[in-house]
Protein backbone atom coordinates (compact mmCIF):
# COMPACT_ATOMS: atom_id res chain seq x y z
CA UNK A 1 0.00 0.00 0.00
CA UNK A 2 1.36 3.59 -0.84
CA UNK A 3 1.09 4.95 2.51
CA UNK A 4 2.92 1.80 3.83
CA UNK A 5 5.68 1.96 1.25
CA UNK A 6 6.30 6.10 1.96
CA UNK A 7 6.55 5.60 5.88
CA UNK A 8 9.44 2.40 4.82
CA UNK A 9 11.02 4.42 2.32
CA UNK A 10 11.10 8.30 4.70
CA UNK A 11 12.71 5.79 7.25
CA UNK A 12 15.39 4.64 5.31
CA UNK A 13 16.21 7.68 3.71
CA UNK A 14 15.76 9.57 7.57
CA UNK A 15 18.31 6.99 8.63
CA UNK A 16 21.17 8.42 5.44
CA UNK A 17 19.73 5.19 3.31
CA UNK A 18 19.52 4.88 -0.01
CA UNK A 19 16.31 3.34 -1.82
CA UNK A 20 15.29 2.21 -5.61
CA UNK A 21 12.23 3.46 -6.19
CA UNK A 22 9.42 4.42 -8.90
CA UNK A 23 9.30 7.89 -10.42
CA UNK A 24 7.16 9.73 -13.16
CA UNK A 25 9.96 8.99 -15.48
CA UNK A 26 12.47 5.73 -14.93
CA UNK A 27 13.33 3.60 -11.78
CA UNK A 28 15.49 5.91 -9.76
CA UNK A 29 17.86 5.59 -7.08
CA UNK A 30 17.26 8.00 -4.29
CA UNK A 31 18.44 9.79 -0.34
CA UNK A 32 17.83 12.88 0.98
CA UNK A 33 19.19 15.94 -1.01
CA UNK A 34 20.79 17.31 2.45
CA UNK A 35 22.53 14.19 3.08
CA UNK A 36 25.85 14.58 1.71
CA UNK A 37 27.35 10.90 3.03
CA UNK A 38 24.03 9.56 1.57
CA UNK A 39 24.46 11.30 -1.84
CA UNK A 40 28.51 9.81 -1.99
CA UNK A 41 26.68 6.28 -1.47
CA UNK A 42 24.74 6.76 -4.60
CA UNK A 43 27.81 8.21 -7.02
CA UNK A 44 29.76 4.93 -5.08
CA UNK A 45 26.74 2.30 -6.24
CA UNK A 46 26.65 4.09 -9.89
CA UNK A 47 30.52 4.04 -9.93
CA UNK A 48 30.26 7.52 -11.09
CA UNK A 49 32.30 10.62 -11.22
CA UNK A 50 31.38 12.92 -8.69
CA UNK A 51 31.91 15.81 -11.02
CA UNK A 52 28.01 14.55 -13.08
CA UNK A 53 25.71 15.64 -10.86
CA UNK A 54 22.25 14.04 -9.74
CA UNK A 55 19.09 15.71 -10.40
CA UNK A 56 16.62 16.34 -7.47
CA UNK A 57 12.86 15.56 -7.11
CA UNK A 58 10.01 18.47 -5.22
CA UNK A 59 6.75 17.46 -4.76
CA UNK A 60 5.94 21.80 -5.51
CA UNK A 61 6.94 24.26 -8.07
CA UNK A 62 6.66 26.65 -4.77
CA UNK A 63 9.49 25.03 -3.29
CA UNK A 64 11.96 26.15 -6.12
CA UNK A 65 13.61 29.48 -4.45
CA UNK A 66 14.28 27.34 -1.34
CA UNK A 67 16.53 25.85 -3.46
CA UNK A 68 17.76 27.90 -6.40
CA UNK A 69 18.90 31.47 -5.46
CA UNK A 70 17.01 33.05 -8.75
CA UNK A 71 14.37 31.06 -10.20
CA UNK A 72 13.17 32.70 -13.69
CA UNK A 73 9.48 33.48 -13.96
CA UNK A 74 9.44 31.31 -17.23
CA UNK A 75 10.52 28.53 -14.92
CA UNK A 76 6.89 28.15 -13.52
CA UNK A 77 5.43 28.05 -17.08
CA UNK A 78 7.68 25.37 -18.65
CA UNK A 79 6.77 23.61 -15.23
CA UNK A 80 3.27 23.67 -15.90
CA UNK A 81 2.68 22.92 -19.96
CA UNK A 82 5.63 20.12 -20.46
CA UNK A 83 3.83 17.48 -21.89
CA UNK A 84 6.65 15.13 -20.37
CA UNK A 85 8.55 15.42 -17.20
CA UNK A 86 11.12 18.07 -17.06
CA UNK A 87 14.03 18.86 -15.33
CA UNK A 88 15.26 22.22 -15.22
CA UNK A 89 19.29 22.90 -14.67
CA UNK A 90 19.38 26.70 -12.97
CA UNK A 91 22.28 27.61 -11.38
CA UNK A 92 22.34 29.21 -7.72
CA UNK A 93 21.97 26.06 -6.15
CA UNK A 94 21.68 26.15 -2.08
CA UNK A 95 20.20 24.23 0.46
CA UNK A 96 21.48 20.59 -0.86
CA UNK A 97 24.61 18.71 0.11
CA UNK A 98 27.55 20.56 -1.69
CA UNK A 99 27.98 16.85 -3.50
CA UNK A 100 24.76 17.50 -5.52
CA UNK A 101 25.88 20.92 -6.91
CA UNK A 102 27.35 21.18 -10.13
CA UNK A 103 31.00 22.60 -10.52
CA UNK A 104 29.27 25.64 -12.14
CA UNK A 105 26.81 26.09 -8.70
CA UNK A 106 24.23 25.09 -10.64
CA UNK A 107 21.66 22.24 -10.01
CA UNK A 108 18.94 19.81 -11.81
CA UNK A 109 15.44 19.91 -10.34
CA UNK A 110 12.33 18.62 -11.37
CA UNK A 111 9.02 18.64 -9.56
CA UNK A 112 7.52 15.22 -9.79
CA UNK A 113 3.99 14.01 -10.42
CA UNK A 114 4.54 10.57 -9.20
CA UNK A 115 2.06 10.33 -6.15
CA UNK A 116 4.54 7.88 -4.28
CA UNK A 117 7.46 10.71 -4.61
CA UNK A 118 5.13 13.38 -4.24
CA UNK A 119 4.18 12.32 -0.94
CA UNK A 120 7.52 11.20 0.26
CA UNK A 121 9.37 14.49 -0.26
CA UNK A 122 6.67 15.73 1.75
CA UNK A 123 6.84 13.43 4.79
CA UNK A 124 10.79 14.06 4.83
CA UNK A 125 10.25 17.97 4.21
CA UNK A 126 13.48 17.89 1.42
CA UNK A 127 14.19 17.19 -2.01
CA UNK A 128 14.95 13.97 -3.06
CA UNK A 129 17.76 12.75 -4.78
CA UNK A 130 16.71 10.85 -8.35
CA UNK A 131 19.31 9.66 -10.77
CA UNK A 132 18.62 6.88 -12.96
CA UNK A 133 19.18 2.78 -11.22
CA UNK A 134 22.03 1.67 -13.67
CA UNK A 135 25.49 1.50 -13.05
CA UNK A 136 27.24 4.18 -14.90
CA UNK A 137 27.51 3.78 -18.75
CA UNK A 138 24.83 0.94 -18.87
CA UNK A 139 21.72 1.54 -20.33
CA UNK A 140 18.78 3.40 -18.38
CA UNK A 141 16.13 0.83 -16.94
CA UNK A 142 12.76 1.38 -19.02
CA UNK A 143 11.17 -0.62 -16.28
CA UNK A 144 11.88 -2.59 -12.86
CA UNK A 145 13.02 -5.91 -14.96
CA UNK A 146 15.96 -4.05 -16.62
CA UNK A 147 17.07 -2.91 -13.37
CA UNK A 148 20.34 -4.67 -12.32
CA UNK A 149 21.02 -7.00 -9.46
CA UNK A 150 24.34 -4.77 -8.50
CA UNK A 151 21.72 -1.87 -8.04
CA UNK A 152 18.90 -3.87 -6.69
CA UNK A 153 21.02 -5.52 -3.89
CA UNK A 154 23.62 -2.02 -3.46
CA UNK A 155 20.51 0.12 -1.99
CA UNK A 156 19.07 -0.21 1.23
CA UNK A 157 15.50 -0.41 0.58
CA UNK A 158 13.87 -1.40 -2.77
CA UNK A 159 10.37 0.34 -3.04
CA UNK A 160 7.22 -2.18 -3.27
CA UNK A 161 5.30 -0.55 -5.79
CA UNK A 162 5.38 -0.41 -9.62
CA UNK A 163 7.43 -3.37 -10.05
CA UNK A 164 5.10 -5.31 -12.28
CA UNK A 165 4.17 -2.18 -14.68
CA UNK A 166 6.28 -3.46 -17.83
CA UNK A 167 5.04 -0.45 -19.71
CA UNK A 168 8.82 1.35 -20.80
CA UNK A 169 9.66 4.70 -19.10
CA UNK A 170 11.80 7.31 -20.91
CA UNK A 171 14.05 9.25 -18.82
CA UNK A 172 12.85 13.27 -18.69
CA UNK A 173 14.03 16.16 -20.89
CA UNK A 174 16.31 18.44 -19.29
CA UNK A 175 16.95 22.13 -20.17
CA UNK A 176 19.65 24.81 -18.82
CA UNK A 177 18.04 27.57 -17.89
CA UNK A 178 19.41 31.03 -16.86
CA UNK A 179 18.37 33.19 -14.81
CA UNK A 180 17.45 35.99 -17.78
CA UNK A 181 15.02 33.08 -18.80
CA UNK A 182 17.08 32.02 -21.40
CA UNK A 183 17.05 27.95 -21.73
CA UNK A 184 18.47 25.26 -23.92
CA UNK A 185 17.79 21.70 -24.53
CA UNK A 186 20.20 19.15 -22.83
CA UNK A 187 18.38 15.80 -23.65
CA UNK A 188 15.08 15.98 -25.69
Amino acid sequence: MLKDEVAKALKVLQDGGIILFPTDTIWGIGCDAGNADAVKKIYQLKQRDESKSMIVLLDNDNKLQSYVNEVPDIAYDLIEYAEHPLTLVMPGAKNVAPNLIAADGSIGIRVTKHLFSQQLIQRLRRPLVSTSANISGQPSPKNFNDVSTEVIEGVDYVVDLEQYDLSEKRPSTIMRLDPSGRFEFIRK
